[in-house]
């Protein structure tokens, strides 16, 4: 449930975020805006304008307890003090959180009570002074009375802009100046509004800086920040009070589709981050991601399996994808393992890179997570890549992950599935590998007649062709990478050439319909497919082989022929013999 409410001026709201009654959840980002952003934001003030509406998120006092959370920034510098300041311990109170408007508010927490030190150009990042500290300053001879009145902007204003706003250093002259144009400038800073109370204080200033003749436009400019500032109730929001963690970060999602887009991986990292104390966890996560890819070209691991491969290793109760299993307690856990995680995720995708799998091929990047549980449960380390001692344990491994990629829809529920899989695992009795009791939690992973035939019609460019050939034929060349090979060359199957080769018009739509498919395919060495080329089967096994009977027979190949109008005779009879080994291994 949602309320509106109206009311608050901004000093009010100011006070609030001093008092840290008013704070930042986890799933805020940094202060982004720059120095011209935050002068738009006052000149709407002074207009009167709109500047939209805010979020805020009452959370219970007994939730208060399960995230850290961010104070405002007020002295940014750009290079030593960018970041939202860490709160520490907050329980049993009720908190405000912002979900939308953090970068409005921030901008006039440092404008009315901060300053700014961003990086002048062509100064060097570490020069010290590269970064100037500034402060928000008001042309008070900017505006007019019909401005502070109407909100209308003046006819020479740039971009709309009524009131001339500037960042200006501690150095730089306060009251009248001229600039070098000529033009009368009387430079107030903004912040000082808060200890002026109503208008002799005002008056005061303005006759100690400025000349007679100036002083009436100058005091309705200043007036009218006064009123803005302090007598005003521009600020309207949103509060929600909603205790589902979950709901509120989709509130969040929706309230922020207008920029750039935040996934809700994104979300859930930011809240590792924060709860994180020793390690960057951004940094930790994402480099791990960057580094499995590296493994084997095409692999495509993504954060959000990271994130949940750490729930999961880490014994974490629930693997659900859910803000509030990214509670405090359990990121504790999750950093304390995180070495031990990061090593075990190494291991498995090397095993898997073993197996032959690449990007394309692992159909389901979740596939792995099981996988990666039970080693990190045994503790295994790189011996178990290598070691004629786990041989056993890795071809048990190698078969339920093939079967597993090649069930349609086994992985569609990941969560539930993953969790019931790790009780598998956990409470299972068997001596290494329980493939048969995971096979069993998922089904079976047994396959109807129906299924076969259609496996039998994969095509090449689907990622479980490798899968399959690899549980037809797990013991072709098992030490070495092994690609998918067209066993009659696909690049003899364009019309013109299958015309060229007398095949007659009406059986041109057989031949290419399945020269990818199947009954086609073979798994070769990187080295012997490249020798092989687009060389006919039976020319090539010739020139490749003295003796032709043991590839053709390790390959199901039958008898070979030399014509390309041949083709479908040996292609319907070689899928038969396919259909056959799948009934036996998967029936």
């Amino acid at each position: 449930m949602s309320k509106y409410e109206i009311g608050k001026t901004i000093e009010r709201t100011l006070d609030e975020i001093h008092r840290n009654d008013l704070v930042l959840p986890a799933i805020q980002r940094e202060f982004v805006w720059k120095p011209d952003q935050i002068c738009r934001l006052f000149d709407s003030l002074m207009q009167g304008f709109p500047f939209g509406t805010f979020l805020y998120w009452d959370v219970a006092r007994k939730n208060c307890g399960k995230f850290r959370y961010f104070g405002f920034v007020r002295e940014y510098h750009e290079r030593d003090n960018p970041h939202c300041p860490g709160l520490g311990e907050i329980r049993d109170r009720r908190l405000t959180l912002v979900l939308d408007g953090q970068q409005r508010l921030t901008a006039f927490n440092v404008g009315l009570r901060g300053s700014l030190a961003v990086k002048l150009k062509y100064k060097w990042r570490k020069s010290a002074d590269a970064y100037p500290k500034r402060h928000l300053f008001l042309d008070l001879l900017s505006g007019s009375r019909k401005d502070a009145d109407e909100g209308a902007p003046r006819k020479d204003a740039d971009e709309g802009a009524a009131y001339r706003f500037s960042f200006r250093r501690e150095n730089d002259r306060e009251g009248f100046v001229e600039d070098a144009a000529g033009t009368a400038q009387c430079w107030f800073r903004v912040s000082d509004i808060l200890g002026m109370d109503g208008g002799p204080p005002m008056l005061k200033w303005l006759t100690e800086h400025l000349e007679q003749h100036w002083l009436e436009n100058a005091y309705y400019t200043l007036d009218t920040l006064y009123r803005r500032v302090r007598q005003e109730t521009p600020m309207s929001y949103y509060v929600v009070d909603e205790q589902s963690l979950d709901k509120v970060v989709q509130i969040f999602i929706r309230m922020n589709d207008g920029g750039t887009k935040l996934s809700h991986s994104d979300l859930l990292l930011s809240i590792a981050v924060a709860q994180w104390k020793h390690l960057d966890a951004r940094a930790a996560i994402l480099n791990l991601v960057d580094d499995l890819n590296r493994i084997v070209p095409g692999f495509d691991f993504s954060k959000d399996l990271i994130l949940r491969a750490g729930l999961m290793l880490s014994d974490i109760a629930s693997v659900k994808f859910k803000v509030d299993n990214f509670n405090r307690e359990n990121m504790a856990v999750l950093e304390r393992e995180w070495s031990s995680v990061k090593s075990t995720l190494y291991l498995t995708v090397e095993l898997i890179a073993g197996f032959g799998f690449d990007g394309d091929r692992l159909t389901a990047n979740s596939a792995v997570l099981p996988i990666a549980y039970y080693l990190h449960r045994e503790e295994h380390g790189k011996d178990f890549l290598g070691s004629s001692r786990y041989r056993a344990d890795r071809k048990a491994i190698r078969g339920w992950l093939i079967r597993s990629l090649i069930k349609s829809g086994v992985w569609r529920s990941v969560d539930s599935l993953l969790q019931a899989l790790r009780k598998v695992i956990r409470s299972s009795t068997s001596q290494g590998f329980p493939a048969a009791e995971l096979g069993e939690k998922m089904g079976g992973l047994t396959f109807a007649e129906e299924e076969i035939e259609e496996l039998a019609d994969t095509e090449s460019k689907k990622g479980r062709a490798f899968a399959l050939l690899s549980l037809i034929f797990p013991d072709v060349n098992p030490d070495v990478p092994l690609e998918v090979d067209h066993i009659f060359p696909a690049t003899r199957f364009t019309t013109a050439k299958l015309r060229d080769a007398g095949i007659p018009e009406d059986k041109i739509y057989d031949f290419r319909d399945r020269v990818n498919r199947l009954g086609n395919l073979q798994l070769l060495s990187a080295a012997m497919n490249k020798s092989k080329g687009a060389t006919m089967p039976a020319e090539w096994l010739a020139e490749e082989f003295d003796d032709q009977s043991h590839h053709i027979e390790k390959h199901l190949l039958g008898s070979v022929p030399s014509r390309m109008a041949d083709f479908i005779e040996f292609y319907e009879a070689r899928r038969n013999r396919l259909v056959g080994q799948l009934k036996q291994k998967l029936g």
